[in-house]
């Protein structure tokens, strides 16, 4: 059994049973792809509009709750809300209210101060956002291709995320995170989309294996897992006082007794017993018993 030291160890992430909501491997690859495609477009947009060099980076997509995006985000940002015909909940492009006001100074040919102030827009920087996110939405569009097939507009700009009704306190998106850097300054930013908007079509084009070996493929899966095995012997009773007076030398006899073979465990589970041994100069465990729990 191969255990891997703590540097090569895959990056796990606990799965919260009481929000199942989560992308199957497939589709979430699918998107990624998108988005990052996405990015490099609405880089090159922004550079060309702006007049700054510009650059936007993609950094994760997942599913989440209105509840949870929204709780996620500061006090004051801004928020373009986006319609889709025939669908009740709206998607976001999400990116804070000062570096939007950076990029306005820079289209009306200023220089954006060092402290951007964190406010609602006027109407003449609405009026520039709002055509600087009708150009995303289209870089949007020609990134996801077919998996988006209704149209989005943006419909209006709100700043307090904690009043927006953009969706159901429950309703499932799919949400991407960048981080867009216009000349000196960087930010994050997050597009959130409707699930229902993109998963029928992700479905389609890339439909997920079928479950009914689940079992045989869950177990196959775990037979991979990397376990740590130790052996164990029986535990000693000592007082304080011994502990205490302990000094190099002395001898503390253990309650297992020498040709007594040793608890084999993985983990915290005992799951046989086993001998010492060596092997090729190393130390070794020979398997006495096994045991199911």
């Amino acid at each position: 059994m191969t255990i891997l030291p703590p540097a090569q160890r895959p990056d796990v992430q606990a799965y919260d049973f009481r929000r199942p909501t989560t992308l199957a491997r497939e589709h979430a690859r699918v998107l990624e792809l998108a988005f990052e495609t996405f990015a490099r477009q609405w880089g090159t947009q922004l550079t060309a509009k702006i007049r700054v060099m510009s650059q936007v980076n993609f950094d994760a997509v997942q599913m989440q709750t209105y509840d949870d995006y929204i709780a996620g985000l500061p006090a004051l940002t801004t928020m373009v809300l986006c319609d889709a015909e025939g669908v009740d909940a709206r998607g976001v492009i999400q990116f804070p209210a000062e570096e939007a006001l950076g990029w306005v100074c820079h289209m009306l040919g200023s220089h954006a101060p060092g402290d951007l102030p964190t406010r609602a827009f006027t109407r003449i920087e609405t009026t520039i956002v709002n055509q600087l996110m009708g150009e995303a939405l289209e870089d949007l569009h020609y990134s996801l291709g077919s998996l988006l097939s209704q149209r989005l507009s943006a419909a209006s700009i709100a700043h307090q995320p904690q009043f927006v009704q953009a969706a159901a306190k429950s309703q499932v998106l799919i949400v991407a995170r960048f981080k867009v850097r216009v000349a000196d300054r960087s930010a994050n930013a997050s597009v959130a989309l409707p699930a229902e908007l993109l998963l029928d079509q992700l479905a389609d084009a890339h439909p997920r294996p079928s479950m009914e070996n689940a079992g045989e493929v869950l177990a196959e899966a775990l037979g991979t897992v990397p376990l740590e095995i130790g052996l164990c012997s029986n535990p000693a009773p000592v007082k304080p006082q011994a502990i205490l007076d302990l000094s190099v030398g002395d001898i503390l006899p253990l309650g297992h007794r020498v040709h007594q073979p040793f608890d084999l465990l993985a983990g915290s589970h005992r799951i046989g017993t086993a001998a010492a041994g060596s092997r090729s100069g190393r130390v070794a465990a020979v398997i006495v018993t096994t045991q199911e729990s």
